[in-house]
């Protein structure tokens, strides 16, 4: 009867041990269909999916200017938080190495001597040479889930160096042709300070000659004035730019090498592939599954803590005391023990840690789904901006070529007498804030593609 009831007992404890044993799967109910729409259908349709995949492109297939290419290899190189991110995937391989090593006896060799005397006897030296082992037997899988929660410690360590690589070649970009737009900027609005100036002495002339008033010349040196501080504060942007993009490179603030904006050249369409690819190539979504795994790895350490644990240490080596007389030479001695321990009461504390490890898992499992969900609103962010600023850059053209009519008509008609200087000014000046924002609109439409690039994971090594 004893014995059947032992037998009973260590079957439940075998059966009830054999999730402990079991690797991470990913859970079945996380959901990464249609996280992402199509910016193009009115009906909010899902995006449709492709096997392609604008992410897994190299950057320098993205990213096809020479001096960017050239910034992104040098911030690659140089950038501090960077090199941060390759040391702690060391750190965290290092680990995994000693977690690994766990599963494997330790020996230790603890070499002692001792001087003994005693009244009206001489010296009397004792040695032990003994090499200590002892070695823990992984029997419910505590040294194993240790040892796979380490690794998705290292793997995630993997990951962060991708996200940061992937965060340094965007933001060289992004600050690259913010750059080249500030460059348009300054050079739109050099040429409206050239014909302000122009204006100016006009309109002077035009007052000596009893054609004009005091107030015109007034307008337009207001227009003027107004236009060079303009300047003045996009030649400021553009320094401060320079210096981030210098910092970015790990280097002093300096003058960046640029090209111009017009040289740009970017991929025609944009392919986002299917949702599912999300989860394989963006690091965030990475991170936050190994962060899921970690947690399920640390329940099942909680769970292994119920059962016994079972040590051996064995010691062996040379000494001449026996512990009771001194012999000369030394004899060789050996010694084994093993150690079971079941842990029976510990207050609680098994119980409350389980129940914490599973709250944390459930946790990260949430945490996993939400991050797929964010990624999914950057993609679909990205492809409506891409979307949104093509068709505006084609309204700011429209805009600007009708503008640049009504300047050259609105001065035709003032050389008639059919039109003030203030409609000749208020032209001037709606062109110029829409060329500055045809430039800015440009420069978004990159930027939408370096955000999709981003979003889908690119810049993998």
């Amino acid at each position: 009867m004893k014995k059947n009831i032992i037998y009973i007992m260590c079957a439940t404890a075998f059966l009830s041990s054999c999730h402990i044993y079991k690797a991470y799967d990913r859970p079945e109910d996380i959901n990464a269909d249609g996280v992402f729409r199509d910016p193009i259908s009115v009906s909010d349709t899902l995006a449709v999916a492709d096997t392609t995949n604008m992410g897994n492109l190299p950057w320098r297939e993205i990213f096809k200017d020479p001096r960017l290419q050239s910034l992104i290899e040098e911030g690659l190189a140089n950038n501090v938080d960077l090199q941060a991110a390759i040391l702690r995937v060391e750190e965290a391989k290092v680990l995994l190495t000693s977690a690994r090593l766990s599963f494997l006896p330790s020996i230790n060799l603890a070499p002692q001597g001792t001087i003994t005397k005693m009244e009206n006897t001489g010296y009397v030296k004792s040695y032990t040479l003994p090499a200590a082992a002892s070695w823990e037997v992984d029997l419910f899988g505590k040294l194993l889930n240790a040892s796979r929660s380490q690794k998705t410690a290292y793997l995630q360590s993997q990951y962060s160096q991708q996200a940061v690589r992937s965060q340094i070649i965007c933001g060289i970009a992004n600050i690259y042709y913010t750059l080249l737009m500030l460059d348009r900027q300054v050079q739109i609005t050099s040429d409206n300070v050239d014909i302000y100036k122009e204006n100016v002495r006009v309109m002077e002339a035009m007052k000596i000659a009893g054609m004009g008033t005091e107030a015109a010349v007034a307008q337009y040196r207001a227009a003027y004035h107004q236009a060079q501080a303009s300047l003045i504060n996009l030649k400021r942007q553009v320094r401060e730019t320079e210096n981030s993009l210098s910092v970015l490179l790990a280097k002093a603030p300096q003058h960046i090498e640029r090209g111009t904006l017009e040289e740009q050249v970017m991929p025609e369409s944009l392919s986002v592939g299917i949702p599912l690819q999300l989860l394989a190539n963006r690091p965030d979504v990475k991170i936050a599954e190994m962060t899921l795994a970690s947690a399920y790895y640390s329940t099942n350490q909680a769970r292994a803590a119920f059962y016994p644990g079972l040590n051996i240490t064995a010691t062996a080596g040379w000494t001449n005391g026996s512990g009771v007389t001194v012999s000369n030479p030394g004899q060789f001695m050996f010694q084994a023990l093993a150690s079971l321990a079941q842990p029976i009461f510990n207050n609680g504390k098994l119980v409350a840690n389980l129940k914490v490890s599973k709250a944390e898992e459930k946790i990260a499992k949430m945490n996993y789904q939400q991050t797929i969900l964010e990624a999914g609103q950057e993609v679909s962010d990205a492809l409506h901006l891409y979307d949104a600023t093509g068709k505006k850059l084609v309204q700011d053209r429209l805009q600007i070529e009708q503008l640049k009519n009504a300047v050259a008509y609105t001065q035709d008609l003032f050389q008639s007498g059919d039109a003030t200087y203030l409609e000749i000014l208020t032209a001037q000046q709606g062109l110029l804030t829409a060329q500055l924002t045809e430039v800015s609109d440009n420069v978004q439409c990159l930027q939408a593609v370096i955000n999709l690039y981003s979003a889908l994971g690119g810049g993998r090594e």
